[in-house]
């Protein structure tokens, strides 16, 4: 594992969580992030169904649903589809170091629910480029993701 190492105490201080605001927090920052980069991508076959993230290594869940708009919080257990992993491998997803098939075979990346819906909202993504999706990050942000990406992908030895 190269990201850091987590104090034992934060995944249970995460779980405690609500998780209306997780997932408040998570469509927010989405739409900050990645939206403006991803809006041209044809969501109409996912608008209105409702998402799943859960960490596993950190107690984590968030929802959300995709609309013409952006992401929105959704409730967990309304999920029509649940993505699951560790935050390393969601990470090493995000910086596309790793292919999310490779994850799913290995049985490190869990799809429960519509799958069907998951595999539309993953082959969609796939075609996204990580300059795409970085794009409209200020430059500090995306020279910081550029280094993160390096040095989880062994290009450079960590600090």
């Amino acid at each position: 594992m190269l990201l850091p190492t987590l104090p034992a105490a934060l995944p249970r201080l995460i779980a405690r969580l609500p998780m209306a605001p997780v997932s408040f927090a998570l469509s927010l920052g989405l739409n900050r992030v990645a939206w403006r980069s991803l809006q041209d991508l044809d969501w109409t076959p996912l608008y209105g169904r409702s998402f799943a993230i859960r960490i596993l290594d950190l107690g984590f869940s968030a929802g959300f649903r995709v609309g013409p708009a952006g992401f929105a919080a959704a409730r967990v257990a309304d999920a029509a589809v649940t993505f699951s992993a560790s935050a390393e491998d969601f990470v090493r997803l995000a910086l596309r170091l790793e292919d999310p098939d490779t994850l799913f075979f290995n049985r490190r990346l869990r799809i429960e629910g519509d799958t069907d819906l998951g595999l539309t909202a993953k082959n969609l993504l796939d075609g996204v480029e990580l300059e795409t999706l970085t794009a409209q990050l200020p430059a500090p942000v995306r020279m910081a993701l550029n280094q993160l990406r390096q040095r989880l992908a062994g290009q450079v030895s960590p600090i």
